[in-house]
């Protein structure tokens, strides 16, 4: 596996997870979406520093990957459970995501 197919993986769920948290601060029941957005924004954030160590060939990439894994894992999970199409399209993103950086990380 290449750098560049997990940096593609970051960047596309970063932008999903975006589109999620804004669309989810637009539902009628923002309390229910309160774990998701929470993550959304947690996972967006890992997801842009884990493509930018990976692009600049951070000795730590594998580690942030590691731990990139993990969250896109918990957002998915979570956005998983919403059946919202901005949820759902978020957990595919997600799940993918943590698969890739799995691989990377290992």
């Amino acid at each position: 596996m290449t750098y560049d197919e997990c940096i593609q993986a970051c960047l596309e769920c970063m932008e999903a997870c975006n589109t999620c948290y804004h669309a989810c601060l637009q539902e009628e029941d923002v309390q229910m979406m309160a774990e998701c957005i929470r993550l959304d924004r947690e996972c967006a954030d890992i997801c842009g520093f884990a493509a930018q160590a990976m692009q600049r060939n951070s000795p730590f990439a594998k580690e942030i990957c590691q731990v990139c894994a993990h969250i896109c894992q918990a957002c998915g999970d979570e956005c998983a459970k919403h059946e919202h199409d901005h949820c759902q399209r978020c957990a595919k993103a997600c799940h993918h995501c943590a698969n890739v950086c799995q691989d990377m990380a290992s």
